[in-house]
Parts: C-alpha cells; sequence; structure tokens
C-alpha cells in the first residue's frame, strides 16, 4: 500500500486544501487515516482551516470566470484528458477505495471504473447541451431558451463511493462550464487526493488548475461552511437523511440549490413467477455487496407467501458461501464496516429483532479471529410487516424478509418507508412488472425488473424520492441541475407588440 499511496504522490502528510495551487495549511490538525481492513493507519492528510476554506472559494470563484469563456467541446476535451489518466490508475486507484473503505477489490474497481465511465458521458455531453427554441405569439419575435453554467458546484460526498459520487458531479459540472469544490468524507480523504489531484493535473495542463477544488475536513464543520455560503449556489450532497437535512435548511435560508442524495431503504418484490435463480443471485449481491453500506443495498426483500419459504432456503445457502475477510485478497465477497459506530448500529438491530417480532435465520454475529472488530455476518431476518426496524436504514448488511399475498400488498409495503431510492420486482408476467412500473406502482426514484437495487448505470439520472432527497445526478439530463435557464426574446420587426395582445398607448 505503501508504494501505491508514493506512486499516487501521496507521501508523508497530505495536503487537506487545493485551491489555484496546494495550498499550505496553517492548521496543526492532521487527519489520521486507518483501514477499515485491519485498523492500521495508511496516511494522513492536513486538515483545512477556515483561512485555507477562504482562499479556496476565492480561487473557485476568479477560475470560473474564466472558465465559463470557454466553449463546452474544449471543456469536453478537458474531462475527455482526465478519463484517460484515471484509467492509467485504475488498478492503483481501485485498491486505494478498497484499503480506505473496505470494500473488496473488484467493487472498488468498479467504482473507478464508473468515474471513468461519467468522464466518458460528460465528453459526449459537452456537445449536446441544448435549449429550446418556442414559436412566439407576437409577429417578427423570436424566442429561445438557453443554458448558461452556475458557478462554484458544492460537493458533500460520503464515505462509501469516495470516487465515483464525486466524478458523477464534476464531470458534468465542468462541461457544463461550472468549477467545483469538493468536501470529502473523513473517513476516504486519500481517495479524495488522489483522484483530485489527476484531475488538476491534467486541468492544469490547459491553464485550469484550479477547476477541481478541495478542502478536507474533520467532522460537519467545512460542510456546513459550504451549505452557507453564497459563492457556492449549488450543494450537492450525499449521505444520510440527518446530513441532508441540515444542509437542505442551510442553502435554503439562502435560496441556494440542492442536489440531496440521501438514504435508501430499498425493497425487492418476488413473485410465484419469478426466476429463483436471478432472485438469489440479485438478492445476494444487492445485500451483501459493500457489506450493505450502499444506500442502494438492498434491505427488504418481499416475497409472496407462497415462495416465501423457498425463498428464504435459497439464500441461506447462498449466504452460507459468502467468503468474509481481507477485501484486497481473491475470492473475498464481503469486507468489514466502515467503523465501530457502524457496528454498534448492526448490534442495536439485532437486539431489537427478536422484541419487534422477527426471527433471525442466518448470521448476526460480530466475527472473532478477523483482521479488525469490524467485520460481520450477512444477516437474514424473518420479518413481519409493521415491524419499526423496517422503516429504518441501518448502514449493515441485514435483510428483512417479508411475507405479502399479492402485489398490491407488496406495492404498499415498498412504499410505506419513508425513503425511496430504489426497488425490484421478480416476475416474468408482464401484468405485474408494468403494474409495478406504473404511477400506483413503486413510488422510489429507481425502479428494476429481474435485477436487484443496486448497480446503477452512468446513462441513467440517479436519485429518489421522499427522505432520499429528490435529487438526481449522472446520465439523462441531470445536467440541468448544474447550470442556470436564460429565455430569450428577439425582437427583429419594426414596432413592439405586447403579450397577450395588450395594447398600452
Amino acid at each position: 500500500m505503501r508504494d501505491i499511496l508514493s506512486s499516487l504522490g501521496l507521501q508523508g502528510v497530505s495536503p487537506g486544501a487545493f485551491g489555484k495551487s496546494v495550498l499550505s495549511s496553517g492548521s496543526s490538525s492532521e487527519l489520521a487515516v486507518k483501514s477499515p481492513i485491519n485498523g492500521e493507519e495508511i496516511g494522513r492528510v492536513r486538515v483545512a482551516g477556515g483561512e485555507e476554506y477562504e482562499r479556496v472559494v476565492s480561487d473557485s470563484v476568479e477560475v470560473f470566470r474564466e472558465w465559463r469563456k470557454v466553449p463546452a467541446p474544449e471543456r469536453g476535451e478537458v474531462v475527455r484528458r482526465i478519463g484517460l489518466a484515471l484509467r492509467d490508475s485504475k488498478a492503483k486507484l481501485g485498491r486505494l477505495v478498497s484499503a480506505e473503505t473496505g470494500k473488496i477489490l473488484a467493487e472498488g474497481e468498479g467504482e473507478v471504473q464508473e468515474a471513468i465511465d461519467i468522464a466518458d458521458f460528460a465528453v459526449g455531453l459537452s456537445r449536446q447541451l441544448y435549449g429550446l427554441t418556442m414559436h412566439s405569439e407576437r409577429r417578427n419575435h423570436r424566442m429561445y431558451e438557453q443554458w448558461h453554467p452556475l458557478g462554484v458546484v458544492g460537493v458533500i460526498t460520503a464515505f462509501n463511493f469516495p470516487a465515483a459520487v464525486w466524478a458523477w458531479n464534476s464531470m458534468i459540472a465542468a462541461v457544463c462550464g461550472n468549477v467545483t469544490l469538493w468536501k470529502p468524507s473523513e473517513l476516504a480523504p486519500l481517495t479524495a487526493v488522489a483522484m483530485n489531484s489527476i484531475a488538476r493535473e491534467v486541468a492544469k495542463g490547459y491553464g485550469f488548475e484550479g477547476v477541481f477544488s478541495l478542502v478536507v475536513g474533520n467532522g460537519p464543520d467545512l460542510g456546513q461552511k459550504i451549505a452557507a455560503d453564497r459563492r457556492v449556489p449549488v450543494v450537492s450532497a450525499t449521505g444520510s437523511c440527518r446530513m441532508g437535512r441540515a444542509v437542505a435548511k442551510t442553502v435554503g435560508e439562502r435560496l441556494g440549490r440542492t442536489i440531496l442524495e440521501l438514504g435508501g431503504n430499498n425493497a425487492t418484490i418476488v413473485m410465484p413467477d419469478a426466476d429463483m435463480k436471478l432472485v438469489t443471485a440479485g438478492i445476494l449481491f444487492g445485500a451483501v455487496g459493500t457489506a450493505g453500506q450502499r444506500c442502494t443495498s438492498i434491505r427488504r426483500v418481499l416475497a409472496h407467501e407462497s415462495v416465501c419459504n423457498e425463498v428464504v432456503s435459497s439464500l441461506v445457502a447462498a449466504y452460507k458461501q459468502v467468503r468474509i475477510g481481507n477485501p484486497l485478497e481473491k475470492g473475498t465477497l464481503m469486507g468489514p464496516l466502515i467503523h465501530s459506530g457502524a457496528v454498534d448500529a448492526y448490534r442495536a438491530a439485532i437486539t431489537r429483532v427478536p422484541k419487534e417480532g422477527g426471527d433471525i435465520v442466518y448470521g448476526g454475529n460480530v466475527l472473532p479471529g478477523m483482521p479488525s472488530a469490524l467485520y460481520v455476518e450477512p444477516t437474514i431476518v424473518r420479518a413481519k410487516r409493521g415491524m419499526p426496524l423496517l422503516a429504518e436504514e441501518t448502514f449493515a448488511p441485514i435483510l428483512y424478509v417479508v411475507p405479502v399475498k399479492d402485489l398490491a400488498e407488496a406495492i404498499e409495503v415498498n412504499n410505506e418507508v419513508p425513503q425511496g431510492l430504489s426497488s425490484s420486482i421478480f416476475s416474468r408476467n408482464m401484468q405485474n412488472v408494468e403494474r409495478f412500473l406504473s404511477a400506483s406502482g413503486s413510488d422510489c426514484g429507481i425502479a428494476n425488473v429481474n435485477m436487484g437495487t443496486s448497480g446503477a448505470e452512468i446513462g441513467g439520472a440517479f436519485g429518489g424520492e421522499k427522505d432520499t432527497g429528490g435529487g438526481r445526478e449522472s446520465g439523462s439530463d441531470s445536467w440541468r441541475q448544474y447550470m442556470r435557464r436564460q429565455t430569450c426574446n428577439i425582437n427583429y420587426g419594426d414596432d413592439m407588440p405586447l403579450a397577450q395582445g395588450v395594447v398600452f398607448s
């Protein structure tokens, strides 16, 4: 790991403030980064103080004034080069993601690939920032709309996707003509410094190093600074519902914009006609991948009562084959939780299961004899509708299986939780599928068929409803959130008629 860090420029104590240049910090505070794999320190980052924050934001505003003048296809070329640079470092970055977050290596490299993919997507987008032309009701008038960049885009990310979520925002924001100010999770700052440094080095070659800026903090203070800063017109924040409410309140008080990607409490519906091989494979990855620490992780399985026992038996057999251990070793399918607080939340949920009428059929234990105290068993619970636990998101690999009598009840249970991120159904009956996808079906931002709830592709807009925040990132037309719309009217005639036939003379 030391060689990887060195090759990525992470030697000694890494700086935690990047504006138009790397800023030396007057702060003596250092953030020790410990791997959840074994508890060993893998690096240190100097925390940005208030003075560094002001410098970074001032630099970002200054760089934006020039970057917005660069033609969008030229901005796309910078992003294309960033994608190529990330490709060159994919293996090293993937290993760093795994070491810092505890993801298995395949997921670590997959996340970096996601950043590469969104760079490719953004390159094409740079030539497709379309507006509309509308017919005016007034003679000799033309009306159209166009899109302009907003300015500094604040990006606050969580530990579980320390590379991809930044890329979702920053690559699209960059081709739209914005600059980004990134505040990463204090649990994964090394990945942030490495990713940001690669992007900055490429942009530096075009004279715009400060397009990608970074401030590393230790706690919520810097995030709240960004939320309160009127120089940051839009804040994209990924994290818990509690964090999202705090950010939304602060940004809303200054009438700024937010893109919120918050909690998920995702359900998969299994109908009697489902392909059970797909069911088991889809639920296994969705519930166990990233040790259940994805916002799109499967938390609930809503199985038709006629196949509920079969689903449970199949999942128990699959769970027994999951190799838990060092995520950097080949063959490991599940690594550790991120920190002791996550283990405490896992324990607390397990303790509540029997009290609320549930039955643990597999797992439920913290594993002894592992490289750290953060390894737990993936757990399957036979649950009952109405258990309070079902309405909560425990960021751990706990899966609740709830029997339902028909599709109508399944949809009701799917929708009765506060969160609304992702959902799925396993069925080969098109009536079931179309009902699930209809306006009276799933109320989530993502609805999948014959697959799990996780594994979103970059081509589609990602996000959810209700307590999930309503934000959309990545593909489709989510680029519009990073721009301001301007409606333009041009009079090329010799008189000036008013709209709606108003006569004022």
